[in-house]
């Protein structure tokens, strides 16, 4: 059975813990390597490189959710707040890329 994502997510904390990234790190240490794996991300995609996006977007993630347990918030709150602000939005992305709201 595959693990849900707040057990990835309690596994990932637990290893960060074990390394002292969350005792001995900083949020703004976690926020610059997540945007150098964006960096790696976006090379990933230009590339089409399957692997390499999946592989990317895991460390984004895992530098997001240490950002966040070291500033003692849970991810997933972050993720509900976001969803509650859009949910309700009304529009339409054009095919340029553009959303237009209603």
């Amino acid at each position: 059975m595959k693990p849900t994502y707040e057990q990835t997510e309690n596994k990932i904390i637990a290893w960060a813990t074990a390394r002292k990234i969350i005792q001995n790190g900083t949020s703004t240490s976690q926020l610059l390597k997540a945007i150098s794996e964006m960096g790696e991300l976006a090379d990933a995609h230009a590339k089409r490189d399957e692997a390499g996006i999946i592989d990317a977007v895991g460390d984004i993630l895992v530098c997001l959710i240490n950002y966040c347990a070291i500033e003692e918030i849970k991810i997933a709150e972050c993720l509900d707040s976001a969803y509650e602000q859009i949910k309700d939005r009304k529009g339409y992305l054009t095919p340029e890329g553009t959303f237009v709201k209603e």
